[in-house]
């Protein structure tokens, strides 16, 4: 039985527990966005893929949610890192293509954390237009210019170049794990933007032998008719087994396959780094692929067409305070709901002509409402459709229209996905 003496020390006790708990709940959240190159939606073993092995980067979505269904306003590098970083589509952001580079005035999340008092690094691919130096926002920069080699690259270490021996996806993971045990009073950005799998595929040297005895077993799509079709898909190759262009096609998957096993090494040593240093469960941390990847299918390579393995898009997230383990998230999310996401955790007013929205309504499991749709660009200017995936969450004073006023020319598609869920 208490006693009183025991019932008095306890209620003495009490308001500090309530206290120190909604503090822990206040305290903004540190960041680590984690960004893959060409990466498809179903090179996962989360997603389900037959041989390809992703621990590590498994570990967020069991410890937190999948997207099962994000996707990528435009299929190309520069474009599609620009959304992420401004949550605007292309013809906002005016990065169009792999030589434009991404104008500073426009406000990236980083711009705004770093404003709001947060220590930023970005670390990895930036590629812009080989945008050089230094770029607003960032208080720590480690970048090559443009792609960058796989093998002894060299990097913008804060406004100086040096070439630095060794594989790409080390480097840079090694520069991370640095940057996050440094001693700091501050909430933290750190965006590690990866080269790998981009073509041509050259993985670490540890993983040249990997996934040699697997078997590749080509969608079905690859064969597909492409009667109606537009020309370039018609006069794509055909992938035929016995071929030189089939067993080129193989090789290129396992090459792939090989040159992403570094990065699920480097993110699960991410993990364990924030772990160590106590941080684990306050940051919010989000794994995603610039865009997809095309292998054969409707004959194709590379990316850029507007079909689901191009656009469509790894989205992972672990973020304890909101997301519950082991979710599965469908209502449509695309790249550029990441920027308000970021500053809407963090109680960051989202600016003015940020068309994407933050995803915390979804992560505390709300439907999609309406009709989802958005624009997939190939040009700069056009109008994307209005928006109606999901309810915003409550306005900070920014923008949440998802209406934007630029004309509306032929040159463009529009991708329209209708979940029936």
């Amino acid at each position: 039985m208490i006693t009183r003496r025991q019932f008095l020390a306890g209620a003495a006790l009490a308001p500090l527990v309530i206290r120190s708990r909604t503090s822990a709940a206040e305290r903004r959240p540190n960041f680590v966005f984690i960004l893959t190159d060409d990466h498809r939606w179903d090179w996962l073993g989360c997603a389900g893929h037959p041989w390809f092995r992703s621990a590590n980067i498994d570990r967020i979505a069991r410890e937190g949610a999948r997207f099962t269904n994000a996707f990528v306003t435009t299929s190309l590098c520069s474009p599609s890192r620009a959304s992420f970083l401004t949550g605007r589509y292309a013809h906002s952001h005016g990065v169009k293509d792999n030589q434009t580079p991404l104008d500073p005035s426009i406000p990236t999340f980083a711009q705004l954390l770093q404003k709001a008092g947060y220590d930023t690094a970005f670390i990895g691919k930036w590629h812009m237009d080989n945008q050089e130096g230094v770029q607003p926002g960032f208080n720590r920069w480690i970048a090559p210019k443009g792609h960058g080699d796989y093998y002894d690259p060299t990097f913008n270490i804060d406004g100086e170049y040096v070439r630095i021996p060794g594989y790409n996806t080390d480097i840079i993971t090694r520069y991370a794990l640095e940057w996050l045990r440094l001693p700091r009073t501050k909430p933290f950005c750190l965006i590690l933007a990866h080269k790998a799998p981009h073509g041509g595929f050259e993985p670490a040297v540890r993983h040249l032998k990997l996934y040699s005895d697997v078997e590749f077993t080509p969608r079905p799509n690859v064969y597909d008719t492409r009667e109606g079709k537009p020309d370039y898909v018609r006069n794509a190759k055909r992938f035929e087994r016995g071929t030189e262009e089939y067993e080129a096609l193989v090789q290129r998957v396992k090459d792939y396959s090989r040159t992403l096993a570094a990065v699920d090494e480097s993110t699960g040593r991410v993990l364990d780094a924030l772990k160590d240093i106590g941080v684990l469960d306050d940051t919010a941390v989000v794994f995603a692929g610039d865009n997809g990847f095309f292998f054969g299918e409707h004959g194709l390579l590379d990316k850029r067409a507007a079909y689901e393995e191009s656009i469509r898009i790894p989205l992972l997230m672990r973020y304890p305070p909101l997301v519950r383990p082991g979710s599965l998230i469908e209502p449509m999310a695309l790249n550029i709901d990441l920027c308000p996401t970021f500053l809407d955790l963090a109680g960051i007013e989202v600016p003015r002509g940020v068309e994407g929205r933050s995803w915390r309504p979804i992560l505390g499991g709300a439907r999609a409402g309406g009709g989802p749709s958005f624009s997939t660009n190939t040009s700069a200017t056009p109008r994307p459709r209005r928006d109606r995936r999901f309810a915003p969450s409550a306005p900070r004073g920014g923008n949440t229209s998802h209406t934007p006023k630029a004309a509306a020319p032929p040159s463009f598609m529009t991708l329209r996905r209708i979940l029936s869920r």
